[in-house]
């Protein structure tokens, strides 16, 4: 549709009797061909924007630009035109009612930030109609009641339509309050992420308590230090093997007391099998040789309880006497551990005591042919 505002004329028409312009459009667009039927549209479109103008001049709201309401009532007239009936009446009163109906949708559909029933939009804009009219009349403030009787509704009617109003234009949370650069987001209080998990720290940190104070060292280090496994492991004299297990052993202890209502048994307690102490049984010869029997996991934080009983029993034995280490219950032996080992290994030397190792796990066996004690090692 052009956007020439100057209204056009037919065979001398008045400018604004629609009405006759309307019933000779719909006349001759039944007896002519479609392009010609387009061009007598058009024409009685341009002949009728002034009308569809001045309505649109009578609805600029606040701060909605002008030129989207014309635009609206524009479109309005359009579709007045195009579904126009002679038998309906008069085009100028069912132009209106077009034109008037496409801007109230405008502002229903486009201008309202909340969504609001219609009801109350409409509602809404007839209270801020009778505000104005009211203070004009009465060149004061009306009151609730004076406007509720304008507009012909109850004082909660008129409660809603002021609630809904509000919604109208929303208020941007970045607009600027200051000239230090503050925003309106800065006067709001936010969610504090950290309320949620006070229940799960609280839990977790009687958790921890329970823990032997190795797993806590390398819990602390590993999410508080940020180390890496190896990194715990030469701090610790551990492998990093070693402490790759720990840390699974501990988090899924601790996974499950917080997913169960009873806390489990630490694996490292007296009650399991595995405590996590090395334990040494001393099997008597009687003519054979003396076995030790070893289990657990020989760390430097318990290699002392391997030390001193197996050193003791070489110091006990006559010269010639054989000893057998049953390493079969170590699932894994640190460098503290060969240590021990190296050390049995060279005081059974001086006393003349053979002591050979046997049952080792893969992995203990390749840390000690790596560490030298091939000679101790059975099969």
């Amino acid at each position: 549709m052009s956007a020439n505002t100057e209204p056009a004329t037919r065979a001398g028409l008045p400018l604004e009797d629609l009405d006759r312009a309307a019933e000779r459009f719909y006349s001759a667009r039944t007896h002519c061909s479609e392009s010609a039927a387009r061009r007598l549209r058009d024409e009685m479109i341009r002949t009728a924007l002034p009308m569809a103008d001045r309505l649109a001049r009578r609805y600029r709201v606040g701060r909605e630009p002008s030129e989207d309401v014309r635009q609206a009532a524009r479109l309005g007239l359009v579709k007045a035109v195009e579904r126009y009936d002679p038998a309906r009446g008069s085009f100028t009163a069912y132009a209106v009612i077009c034109v008037t109906g496409e801007i109230k949708r405008h502002f229903r559909d486009h201008t309202w930030t909340v969504h609001v029933p219609r009801r109350l939009q409409e509602l809404a804009l007839t209270v801020h109609q009778a505000d104005q009219e009211l203070a004009a009349e009465l060149r004061r403030r009306p009151t609730e009641e004076e406007v509720a009787g304008r507009c012909g509704v109850d004082r909660s009617d008129l409660a809603a339509a002021r609630l809904s109003g509000a919604g109208y234009r929303g208020v941007s949370l970045h607009q600027p309050i200051g000239s230090d650069g503050a925003e309106l987001l800065d006067l709001f209080g936010d969610l504090d992420a950290a309320v949620d998990r006070i229940a799960d720290e609280v839990t977790v940190a009687g958790l921890l308590g329970r823990l032997p104070a190795r797993e806590r060292r390398i819990l602390a280090m590993r999410f508080q230090g940020e180390h890496t496994q190896t990194e715990i492991a030469a701090a610790l004299g551990l492998s990093q093997m070693h402490v790759s297990r720990l840390l699974s052993r501990t988090l899924g202890w601790l996974r499950a007391a917080l997913l169960s209502d009873t806390v489990p048994p630490w694996p490292g307690s007296p009650e399991p099998e595995d405590d996590g102490r090395v334990r040494v049984t001393v099997e008597p010869g009687d003519g054979r040789p003396v076995r030790l029997h070893v289990h657990g996991e020989v760390d430097r934080d318990n290699a002392g309880r391997l030390r001193e009983p197996v050193l003791a029993v070489v110091r006990q034995a006559a010269p010639g006497t054989r000893m057998v280490l049953d390493l079969g219950g170590v699932p894994l032996l640190d460098a503290a551990g060969i240590g021990v080992l190296i050390a049995v290994h060279e005081a059974a030397r001086v006393r003349g005591v053979t002591v050979t190792a046997t049952g080792l796990q893969p992995y203990v066996r390749r840390v000690a042919r790596i560490a030298g004690l091939q000679a101790m090692l059975e099969g």
